[in-house]
């Protein structure tokens, strides 16, 4: 499946994907919401998504089980953390074509902190003296074979010693990859991926996406969609 552009220049059509993780998610930066989805097109994260796992019951959902007065005083540790562990998998068929580890993760998760050292990474980025790994902490990159040639899929902030696959591997949708973690640009674990046009994010444009098949809660229902791009705090499950 070859691609090219975007969905607002040239009616481009969203990429199918296969689910990247199992359970239930929250849907966060979402493309169906806007586009850009991080506000910006660089790195190729045009049409990035962001999955986080929460607790449903409560009236503020929050992605730890701790209280919000220790997520604000920085309490709130990595393994408190929904998300934190749970395994990816890959959302195409491919060979990998870059697959980074041993990236630090930050322990206990500190909002101000995680948020300052986000941005300035995204605004100061100096691919000259910086290392990718730098935003995208420990990541995974796929080239698409079959169905998806054409694309790359990149799957950041995973968790330190985690990534299960090296380059020139050859994996099947469904084989994992990894599992989430908190490093590189990350204000809370959670998985960040999006397609792209070419292997490197420094380089490549973001290109649109879509899941073959999720459940969307609504109305107290849980919904079959097919081919959809859920929106931001959509609730989910693969």
């Amino acid at each position: 499946m070859r691609v090219a552009g975007r969905p607002d220049n040239g009616g481009m059509k969203p990429v199918p994907l296969e689910y990247p993780l199992e359970g239930e998610w929250m849907v966060l930066n979402s493309p169906g919401s806007k586009v850009p989805s991080h506000g910006t097109d660089s790195f190729a994260s045009t049409y990035a998504f962001d999955l986080l796992q929460v607790d449903w019951t409560q009236k503020s959902v929050k992605f730890h089980r701790k209280s919000t007065l220790d997520q604000i005083l920085g309490r709130v540790h990595l393994n408190d953390c929904y998300s934190y562990g749970k395994p990816i998998y890959a959302p195409i068929s491919g060979r990998v074509v870059a697959s980074r580890d041993g990236y630090p993760e930050r322990d206990p998760v500190q909002p101000l902190r995680d948020i300052s050292i986000a941005l300035k990474n995204a605004w100061f980025f100096d691919p000259g003296k910086q290392n990718i790994q730098d935003i995208a902490g420990n990541f995974v990159i796929i080239q698409g074979e079959g169905e998806w040639e054409g694309v790359w899929i990149f799957l950041g902030h995973m968790k330190t010693g985690s990534v299960k696959v090296k380059n020139g591997d050859l994996i099947e949708s469904g084989d994992l990859t990894g599992n989430i973690g908190h490093s590189g640009n990350s204000t809370a674990p959670h998985l960040h991926f999006q397609l792209m046009d070419g292997p490197d994010p420094l380089t490549a444009r973001g290109l649109p996406s879509c899941f073959r098949e999720y459940e969307l809660y609504r109305d107290q229902t849980w919904i079959k969609v097919k081919d959809g791009i859920p929106k931001n705090k959509d609730r989910i499950r693969f």
